[in-house]
Formats: structure tokens, C-alpha cells, sequence
């Protein structure tokens, strides 16, 4: 028993690890908005129009 919540606590600070990393890595690739530029919105044009 005492082996299976040591591999259970690896499990879980690898997963946290991973995860802090893909926060890291999502924090530092994103793009930056800089004010004024135009907010680009691609819809399908065969889609109907409800309007």
C-alpha cells in the first residue's frame, strides 16, 4: 500500500510539472494585443444570414 501512494504522489507532481510547464510555455508564445488593431473574425460565407 505504502508503495502504491508513492507512485500515486510521482503521478501527481509530474502531472503538476507538465502542467506549469504548458502554462509557461502558452504565457510566453501568445500573441499581444496591441490597442487598435482590428479584431479579425473568420465566419463561413455559405452560411446563411438570419439578418
Amino acid at each position: 500500500m505504502k508503495r502504491i501512494g508513492t507512485w500515486a504522489l510521482y503521478v501527481v507532481g509530474t502531472v503538476a510539472i507538465l502542467y506549469l510547464a504548458l502554462y509557461a510555455y502558452a504565457a510566453l508564445t501568445q500573441r499581444t494585443l496591441t490597442p487598435g488593431d482590428p479584431i479579425h473574425i473568420f465566419r463561413n460565407p455559405e452560411a446563411p444570414s438570419y439578418s
